[in-house]
């Protein structure tokens, strides 16, 4: 599985921005997938996951209300919904998946990751 994310930019703070991560290669559908970020001179750290089918999301507490993760299976993407952003949101966002665990892919320890795509927020 190959994971290409898109969507960041240079936003205001209190606006909002989607990120998407596409995947290439079979049986996608079968990976939990999840959101990570790392801010300079910051650890990376998680963000938000979804398991196989979408119906269970997972979400660090500084994003909870804010962000939402979805998937679309028949395409092969993920998303990131990002409202109410602040300037501490500023990061790379990467995309991660994994086939196995939710548990590990949320504890940084994905099988496979994107490239970044960076987030900046503006006060």
């Amino acid at each position: 599985v190959q994971l290409q994310a898109s969507g960041g930019g240079l936003v205001q703070a209190g606006g909002s921005l989607r990120l998407s991560c596409a995947a290439s290669g079979r049986l996608f559908g079968n990976h939990h997938a999840a959101w990570f970020r790392q801010a300079p001179g910051k650890e990376r750290e998680f963000v938000a996951a979804v398991n196989l089918s979408g119906r269970r999301t997972y979400y660090a507490d500084s994003v909870k209300g804010r962000f939402t993760i979805s998937r679309d299976n028949a395409k092969d993407i993920v998303y990131l919904q990002m409202n109410s952003l602040k300037p501490e949101d500023t990061a790379v966002y990467y995309c991660a998946s994994d086939p196995a665990s939710m548990s590990a892919l949320t504890a940084g320890q994905a099988s496979y990751w994107g490239q970044g795509t960076q987030v900046t927020v503006s006060s």
